[in-house]
């Protein structure tokens, strides 16, 4: 979207300040100077800021601004819904979760994921998020756990998981956890923008064989760099990366938080990954 710093005389006046804005504001009396138009405003004032060129009285933004193309709203935030299901216990649980925004995809395949795809016809999701969905309707398999807050792709062990920057992502993803959480994990924080303001997430990779080389925590990483390795650490029945996106609570500082409080529920509230993860 190309920004237009100001398209009216008024506007320029009031971008370069009032000895200008005075000056524009005089009463055209005989013998007085006339007004100044707005190429001669932007003149009187020096002429356009930096990243931005003068255009029939208008400094309209180049593309060399470092804010260029940036959407100043962003995603529209995900609603907060309550939900639950019974665990195989028999206990009911109920938690809090955001599900699929309307306006996102609801087909699996209209993503881009960290590794390649890796079932048969190109296919990357084996199992995808259902904890929005009735209890009945919510994955029950072999593992202890009930229900799904994430999205499973299978690939061969030891396959490259690299990093993939999340919708209306701001800034690189830091690293704020190595260790065990779901197997072998590497969890990253992202700042997103969302509805006009900025939210902070959490990407889990879950069940790697081994996290990048050297991989620690407070590291940074940028689009494409190596996150880890898939594996099956805490998971022997699929080799697998477990890929889960939270939302921190407002005040949560995430470099801050030790590894047993990333998936407290007054810390984060699980999210469809389809909300964040970047469309193909």
């Amino acid at each position: 979207m190309i920004k237009v710093a100001s398209a009216s005389v008024f506007g320029v006046l009031l971008m370069f300040g009032p000895r200008v804005l005075e000056a524009s504001l005089r009463t055209t009396e005989p013998g007085a100077p006339a007004a100044p138009t707005a190429a001669e405003a932007l003149e009187l004032a020096g002429g356009c800021p930096p990243f931005t060129f003068a255009d029939d009285g208008a400094c309209v933004v180049l593309p060399d601004d470092p804010t260029w193309g940036e959407d100043p709203v962003g995603a529209p935030e995900g609603e907060v819904i309550p939900a639950g299901h019974f665990e195989k216990s028999g206990r009911w649980k109920a938690y809090a979760q955001i599900p699929r925004r309307p306006d996102r995809p609801a087909d699996y395949a209209a993503y881009k994921y960290p590794i390649p795809p890796g079932l048969p016809g190109g296919k990357s999701v084996v199992s995808g998020y259902d904890l929005d969905l009735p209890d009945h309707l919510q994955r029950r398999g072999k593992m202890r756990a009930v229900g799904h807050g994430a999205v499973d792709l299978p690939q061969k062990r030891g396959t490259p998981i690299k990093m993939l920057p999340l919708e209306h992502q701001v800034g690189d993803a830091e690293v704020i956890h190595v260790g065990w959480l779901m197997g072998f994990s590497v969890v990253t924080r992202h700042t997103l923008r969302e509805g006009g303001r900025t939210r902070d997430y959490v990407l889990i990779f879950g069940h790697l064989d081994a996290a990048a080389p050297g991989l620690t925590r407070g590291a940074v990483l940028r689009e494409g760099e190596l996150v880890g390795f898939v594996g099956d650490t805490g998971s022997p029945e699929l080799v697998h990366l477990h890929l889960e996106a939270r939302r921190l609570h407002d005040g949560v500082d995430g470099s801050k938080l030790l590894p047993g409080r990333i998936l407290a529920a007054d810390v984060s509230i699980v999210c469809d990954p389809r909300n964040v993860l970047p469309i193909k």
